[in-house]
Formats: C-alpha cells, sequence, structure tokens
C-alpha cells in the first residue's frame, strides 16, 4: 500500500473547500430541510411587508416582546424594534455591558419589483392596464411575458386598510406584461437591450370585459375597478395612498436533478435576512448582546426612514444602551458602537460559467464552496465602500474556522465591469467595524435567482458562530 505524503508547502496556499464534500448524512439532512424552511419563507415574504409579518410572527413565537413592553433590560432579555411594518431591529441581551460593543448582522427585506403608479388604470382598444414604475435596479425584458402576482396594502380615505394579495392562491388570477412576437420585432430586436423595452412600457394586462351599459364611458376599465371595489371596499383614488407591488407569482422550486439548488424570486436578500433570523432565535444567550437589523429601501439607496439612512439602527442601540446601563449618556451610546462588530448580511456574484467574461475567477465566490466574505464593494474604484479593516477580516476568519464555517472571498465582478452597494457603508458611519458577508446569487436581481443550498445552510451557521463569538 503506498501513502500518499503531502508537502509540507501544500499548507500555505489558499483552497476552497465544497461544502458538500465536509458534510456527513446527518448534516447534508440538516442543510435539506433548512431549506424547506427557507422556500416556505419566501413563498409567503414576496415583499418587504410580508418579510416584516413573517418575521415578527417567529420573532414572537420565539419568545422576543417589544421593547415598549420592557421598562428594564437584563441578561437574556429578547426585544424587538418595529419600525412602521418595513423595517425590524431584534436583540439578545448578553450579560457583557453595552460598552463593550454588539454583534450585530444587517440585512435588508427590499427586492427589485415593479409598483403600480399612484393612477395606474386605463384601457385601450377593450383591454385594463396598470401602468408601472420599476423599483431597483433591473433588467426590464426579463419581466415581460412571466406570470405576475399583486401584493400591498390600500389605505382608503377613511384610514382603514386592506391587504391584497392577487395571484398567489390556486384559482387566483395572475398578471403579465405582453412582450412582442418575434416576427414584428424587428426594430425592438436591433436595439440595445437597455432601450428595446422602455419604462413606461411595462403596463399589466389586468382586464378585458367591459361593465354593463354601453352609454358607460371606460366600460373595461370601470370592471376593475367595480371587481376592487367589491373585493377591497377601494375607489380609484385609494390607489394614491397605496403600496401595491407586481412579483413573480411563482412558488420557490429546487433546482438540479440532485435537488442542489434554490431557484425563486427575491433572494437577494431575503436569503441572507432569513439565515440571519434563524440564527438569532435559534442560538444560545450570547456573551455579547447580538442584534439583527432588517433594513428596507436597500435596493435604491437606504433611503427614507425605513432605511439604513435613518435614525432608526442608531436609536434602537441608543435604547438599548439606556436600558441597560446605567447611569447613561451619550459616551455610553458612542463607546458601544465604536466597540461593535457588525456583518453587512447581503449576496455577491456567483461565478457563472455561461458569462465569465465579467468576473474575475480567482476572487470570485463559486457556488457551493461556503459562505462569501467580501472585504469591499463598491464601484471601480471602491467607490461608496466601507472596505473592511485587514483587522476586522482576521477576526471574523478566526470565528469561521474556531466554528467550523466553510468560507469563500468573494468581489462583485471585474474592477473596471461595474459594481454595486450594500449597507455595510451606512452601518459603519456609526463607527461601527463592518464586514460584508452573504451568499452567492445567480441571476441576481432577475425573476428567478439561484442559490446553492449549501451556501444557504453555511449562511445560516456563520451567523450563528457570529452572534456568539
Amino acid at each position: 500500500m503506498i501513502t500518499k505524503v503531502e508537502h509540507p508547502a501544500a499548507k500555505l496556499a489558499y483552497h476552497r473547500k465544497n461544502v458538500w464534500d465536509c458534510l456527513g448524512a446527518e448534516e447534508r439532512d440538516r442543510v435539506m430541510k433548512f431549506n424547506e424552511e427557507y422556500k416556505d419563507f419566501l413563498n409567503q415574504a414576496k415583499t418587504e411587508r410580508e418579510v416584516f409579518e413573517a418575521a415578527l410572527a417567529d420573532l414572537k413565537n420565539a419568545g422576543f416582546s417589544s421593547v415598549d413592553l420592557k421598562t428594564g433590560l437584563k441578561p437574556g432579555d429578547k426585544v424587538f424594534f418595529a419600525n412602521r411594518q418595513k423595517a425590524l431591529i431584534a436583540a439578545v441581551i448578553g450579560p457583557e455591558p453595552l460598552i463593550n460593543g454588539i454583534n450585530i448582522i444587517g440585512a435588508h427585506t427590499d427586492s427589485p419589483r415593479l409598483d403600480l403608479k399612484p393612477l395606474p388604470v386605463f384601457e385601450d382598444n377593450g383591454m385594463v392596464f396598470f401602468k408601472t414604475h420599476y423599483y431597483g435596479g433591473i433588467k426590464k425584458y426579463q419581466w415581460l411575458s412571466i406570470p405576475l402576482s399583486l401584493h400591498g396594502v390600500v389605505v382608503r380615505a377613511d384610514g382603514n386598510s386592506v391587504a391584497v394579495h392577487i395571484g398567489e392562491e390556486s384559482g387566483d388570477p395572475i398578471f403579465t406584461i405582453t412582450d412582442l412576437l418575434p416576427h414584428l420585432a424587428k426594430d425592438q430586436i436591433d436595439k440595445k437591450m437597455a432601450d428595446a423595452v422602455p419604462g413606461e412600457s411595462l403596463n399589466i394586462l389586468a382586464g378585458g370585459i367591459p361593465l354593463a351599459g354601453e352609454e358607460l364611458k371606460d366600460r373595461f376599465k370601470m370592471t376593475v375597478l367595480e371587481y376592487l371595489h367589491r373585493r377591497y371596499a377601494m375607489v380609484e383614488e385609494d390607489f394614491i395612498s397605496a403600496e401595491l407591488e407586481l412579483v413573480p407569482a411563482w412558488p420557490a422550486r429546487d433546482i438540479g436533478l440532485d435537488l442542489s439548488f434554490v431557484g425563486a424570486y427575491g433572494q437577494d436578500d431575503r436569503v441572507c435576512a432569513y439565515a440571519a433570523l434563524r440564527a438569532l432565535i435559534d442560538g444560545p444567550v450570547p456573551k455579547r448582546t447580538a442584534m439583527m437589523v432588517l433594513a428596507d429601501k436597500e435596493e435604491i439607496g437606504s433611503s427614507g426612514n425605513t432605511g439604513m439612512k435613518a435614525a432608526f439602527f442608531k436609536n434602537a442601540v441608543r435604547e438599548i444602551a439606556a436600558r441597560t446601563t446605567s447611569p447613561y449618556n451619550e459616551l455610553v451610546l458612542s463607546k458601544a458602537l465604536s466597540n461593535s462588530l457588525a456583518l453587512s448580511a447581503d449576496v455577491n456574484v456567483g461565478l457563472d460559467p455561461n458569462y465569465p467574461d465579467v468576473t474575475e475567477k480567482m476572487n470570485t465566490a463559486w457556488l457551493g464552496y461556503g459562505v462569501v466574505l467580501t472585504k469591499y464593494t463598491g464601484n471601480k474604484g471602491k467607490y461608496e465602500s466601507s472596505d473592511a479593516h485587514a483587522e476586522v477580516v482576521a477576526q471574523v476568519r478566526r470565528v469561521f474556522h474556531n466554528a467550523g464555517v466553510i468560507w469563500q472571498s468573494g468581489e462583485l465582478g471585474k474592477v473596471d465591469q461595474g459594481g454595486g452597494g450594500t449597507i455595510a457603508h451606512l452601518v459603519a458611519k456609526h463607527g461601527v467595524d463592518v464586514l460584508d458577508c452573504g451568499v452567492a446569487l445567480l441571476g441576481m436581481h432577475s425573476p428567478f435567482e439561484v442559490a446553492s443550498k449549501a451556501d444557504i445552510y453555511m449562511s445560516y451557521q456563520a451567523y450563528k458562530a457570529f452572534f456568539t463569538r
């Protein structure tokens, strides 16, 4: 028998590890079970409001309560901060003084989509359409000729609100944007991809039967308005105070004969949001206070009072500090933030063999090779990136190595190809050390994104190790 002797120098090189190669049969079963639960979450949470509702329900079931119900906070307490049914912060209070810092994981819950305009309904040639305004960075052509469902909320003139949810249940009608037949698409095909589908042509087919009464104006449109009034007691003016979003109507599905991937809408960034949520719920009471942040509006610059540019995050830390520290002053808050460590839990690009020219293979994440550490994001010259300090990256590496987490390094494409951002730089502006850490995707921002089940599970293990480090 010949024994293979590994050369001592082999240990000097960096090697990616395929997660599946490192898992035993029981662990593989846990990977599959976790991903079944993740797919259920995706199917019930296709908008930021629905993520908020699903996450809040899970937190309450796990013993978390509103911070407003607490007069003080002690180690082991589990609290949440709700912000306008769109953003959510949850924390488990640890025994260490808050001034020593917090372990923070922040993700975003909004995804690219089509929003209805304030006055969306019109008829043309016996058909009724909804006008839309796309939200976030999309390839507009990808939204043509696919089944769409309508989700959101309508706040009527009397102040009462009603949830809208059409297109997900069996028997529900769905919606679509019609495309031009190839026989007549010569001019369209000759255009640049960015110009082939104008934003103003992303009109949703919504009806085609006239309301009885030939003397009635806009009879086709009136059929749709009559349906909405009958079902939701709304009138056309109520669209102005509504938030209605069109998203793909299909459910999350397994991809591949070996069931190795999850394909679904909205995995950017709900894959990281779900992993962080489960990690906080499933983990033990940490030494340092652990905090999960689920923010809105990242896809359009983190603006508004539910995005990471708002005061919501800092106010939550201030309130925890005030309820755990006596006497409290603003110095406690600033020290707590500057001593904190955060993971910006956001997705990164995965190496796609179909499109090898836009990524640099050595520094791009591979699907199935673990959670991705991203030292910097930004555009071209690292513009709008927090660019994590070497000490921060090393600290997270140690945490993951000690916990047996399989991880890899990755960046977002070739240097001059493009780029993108996360909430990392917005967390860093509060003095927090932060590193991007998330799941690699194929088809990011498309209506059907692809992730490896192994990476999804490993992100959960990574976040759990980070919370309890």
